[in-house]
């Protein structure tokens, strides 16, 4: 089986949950502690071999293109003040050997619109999908990293899942799986944000996905679903009819950086986590909550 290189990172959502602050920026660019949560996206898909990085933006998406692009001229000023440690985190943010296309979504009409936009760039070869909004630390391992691993064993796609309240359904797609091991599932059902009284389970779909590229002649003849957009969520339900989907339970830690509070959770802990701040952010925490 080839080894996957291709990753989709749908941007061209309007970030209506961090107005005013996206009114005029995206919300991939929002930073936690010091890098943007796209770069973080990028960083893991790397970090597990993906090497031709698929960006679907929209309006008012040009600062996503513009921090992946060379800066020649922040270089030259960052190397004339001698600043060589930024000199290196500025040029490391895109390797030599990764590729970057972009591909324009020209009406917000969902998920699932916005990988279809995707599909000349990917082709007839399985592809991988993360969601900038879904920080995840994969702990010793990216997550997308595990699940090329899922997907190597068993060439079937893959859905990165975590167990939610089940109060909080109506925030995710929800999969009916028959367990196969203690990480691993095999999909009976998915449905987009359940009522809780009615969701089959509380297994959460979270932004990382492994599909086949027959999910895109499914995109191509799904009809809008909930929100009146074109739900990923519905073609997975129609792949199921075909083939084997496999839920994954990933080792890591998911920040929601969708939601306001979310976002800044991971504001914390990763200050925390940081070289630079930890020490003293950490004695900063623990003087404001004494």
């Amino acid at each position: 089986m080839s080894k996957i290189r291709k990753i989709v990172f749908p941007v061209a959502g309007m970030g209506t949950r961090f107005l005013p602050a996206t009114k005029a920026s995206a919300k991939e660019m929002m930073p936690v502690v010091d890098k943007p949560l796209i770069q973080y996206a990028a960083e893991e898909a790397i970090a597990a071999g993906y090497d031709q990085l698929i960006f679907v933006t929209g309006r008012g998406k040009r600062a996503i293109a513009d921090h992946f692009d060379v800066s020649y001229e922040l270089e030259m000023e960052l190397e004339a003040r001698g600043k060589e440690e930024l000199l290196k985190e500025v040029r490391k943010i895109l390797p030599s050997h990764v590729d970057i296309v972009y591909v324009r979504q020209p009406q917000p009409l969902g998920l699932g619109h916005a990988v279809l936009m995707a599909k000349r760039v990917v082709g007839n070869e399985a592809f991988a999908i993360t969601l900038a909004d879904d920080l995840i630390d994969g702990f010793n391992k990216p997550v997308l990293a595990q699940m090329n691993d899922v997907f190597e064993r068993t060439g079937r796609s893959v859905l990165a899942v975590e167990d939610v309240p089940k109060d909080e359904t109506h925030k995710y797609g929800i999969v009916d799986s028959v367990p196969l091991d203690d990480k691993t599932g095999r999909l009976k059902g998915i449905v987009e944000k359940p009522d809780p009284a009615s969701a089959p389970s509380n297994l959460a779909v979270v932004g990382r996905y492994i599909l086949t590229p027959r999910i895109f002649e499914i995109l191509e003849s799904t009809d809008r679903g909930a929100g009146g957009e074109i739900q990923l969520t519905d073609a997975i339900a129609k792949l199921l009819q075909e083939q084997d989907v496999i839920s994954y339970r990933y080792d890591g830690k998911r920040y929601d950086c969708g939601s306001k509070l979310g976002y800044l959770i991971a504001n914390i802990e990763y200050g925390l986590k940081h070289p630079e701040l930890k020490s003293e952010f950490n004695q900063y925490l623990k003087k404001f909550s004494s």
